[in-house]
């Protein structure tokens, strides 16, 4: 796949402007989206900002939600936690938006719902933040159950990252992570599974954001002659990581995270030097959802295709919501909130993706039948602190190209996890 370069903000607000609406439907339902256009998760909240505006065209398409087109309020995060409080609180205070999409990386995700939509009871989706941290917050009961997330907790997935590591024979490595709550807790997390495992870690290594050079961290890493790299990262900081530790000696052997998963890193890398990268990232199963999804997509996205990563659980944030705004009945925080427990209950007539799976839900909901979406990612269903279970993909990078070579489950970890000694 090949990512467009850098979309201002300005023209993705323009692009999800709200769509002409008929005479029969003269109202719009206006939702917040803060997600990162740009900064070092820039193409992800691109990738995602496209997916939004995919899910609401088809809700629309096949009558709107409570009688009203859906459209969206598109705010810049700028990978920036205190940029997107600001955002947030303006799409609350003053837009009166009673829900939010948003973010995408865990440390913009958390201060938006501890500062802006808990304490306002403003129901905020994020299609990719996984930081076990804020199920913990869910758990302290700081959320008011507000949150919910379609992507599975680092809490697994640094678990899997450590198996498919053994599994490559990579038994000893170095580690090297942004240090922000995502990139610890990815680590610390692995490191349990990994050392548990019989795994050595030779360094653990963190970085701040937008450094000038990471020269100094690469030399740290470096000590102890690692035959490999754990690199925890996104694909700005990360090419530079990885460029730096190719060129001082390292090994070009990798494992990397969901992030990772970016054509721009690999040709900004070089393909030759990644042919034994490794990496994992939440997975999906297969469902009518995800042949639509991978068939719409890519036409209207300006360049992603159906990877590009947190594109698809975007397409599922936004689809749930409108989905939940239908169900719900009225543009309200609190039955919104728990509208999108109704729409993805296991109790109700499947449903899928697109306009046509959308008119029959819509359907069904203005006949006061339950439907159960399940989405491009597979059947979504949020636990009491928002969060899925899920597989995780594993893949790897071989000229140039990045494969999917297996999966690995919920259950395989869960028996990994079960063996790890208890903190």
């Amino acid at each position: 796949m090949r990512f467009t370069s850098i979309v201002s903000a300005a023209a993705l607000a323009i692009a999800l402007a709200p769509l002409p609406v008929s005479a029969q439907q003269p109202c719009t339902h206006t939702v917040g989206v803060v997600v990162e256009l740009t900064g070092p998760a820039g193409r992800f909240g691109q990738a995602a900002a496209k997916s939004i505006e995919l899910a609401f065209k088809e809700i629309n398409e096949a009558g709107g939600a409570a009688g009203c087109q859906l459209a969206a309020d598109l705010r810049d995060s700028q990978s920036q936690g205190s940029v997107a409080v600001d955002q947030a609180r303006q799409l609350v205070d003053l837009k009166r938006v009673p829900a939010i999409i948003g973010g995408i990386i865990s440390s913009v995700s958390l201060p938006i719902l501890t500062s802006v939509t808990a304490p306002a009871n403003v129901v905020q989706i994020s299609p990719a933040s996984s930081s076990p941290t804020l199920t913990r917050t869910a758990q302290e009961g700081k959320t008011n159950g507000i949150f919910f997330r379609t992507i599975t907790s680092d809490a697994l997935q640094g678990t899997a990252a450590a198996k498919y590591a053994m599994d490559q024979g990579l038994k000893r490595i170095a580690v090297i992570h942004v240090n922000n709550d995502f990139g610890v807790n990815m680590v610390a997390e692995f490191k349990r599974a990994y050392e548990a495992l019989g795994g050595q870690i030779t360094s653990t290594t963190p970085y701040n954001q937008g450094q000038a050079s990471y020269a100094p961290e690469v030399t740290r890493g470096l000590e102890g002659d690692p035959p490999a790299l754990y690199l925890v990262s996104y694909p700005g900081d990360g090419t530079a990581i990885a460029r730096t530790w190719i060129s001082q000696g390292g090994a070009a052997k990798f494992l990397l995270n969901d992030g990772m998963n970016s054509a721009d890193f690999i040709r900004d890398v070089g393909p030759r030097y990644l042919n034994d990268a490794f990496g994992t990232s939440s997975g999906t199963t297969k469902t009518p959802s995800t042949e639509h999804f991978v068939k719409a997509y890519p036409a209207m996205s300006g360049g992603f295709d159906a990877n590009a990563p947190a594109a698809d659980r975007a397409y599922d944030a936004a689809a749930i919501l409108g989905l939940a705004v239908a169900q719900a009945g009225k543009f309200e925080a609190a039955a919104i909130r728990d509208a999108i427990r109704k729409v993805t209950g296991s109790d109700g007539e499947v449903i899928y993706a697109g306009p046509e799976g959308f008119k029959k839900a819509l359907q069904l909901i203005k006949d006061g039948k339950p439907v159960r979406y399940e989405g491009v990612i597979g059947p979504v269903s949020f636990d009491q602190y928002g969060d899925i279970t899920g597989p995780f993909r594993l893949w790897r990078i071989q000229n140039g190209e990045i494969t999917t070579v297996g999966q690995m489950g919920v259950d395989e970890v869960n028996a990994i996890k079960a063996k790890i000694p208890s903190r």
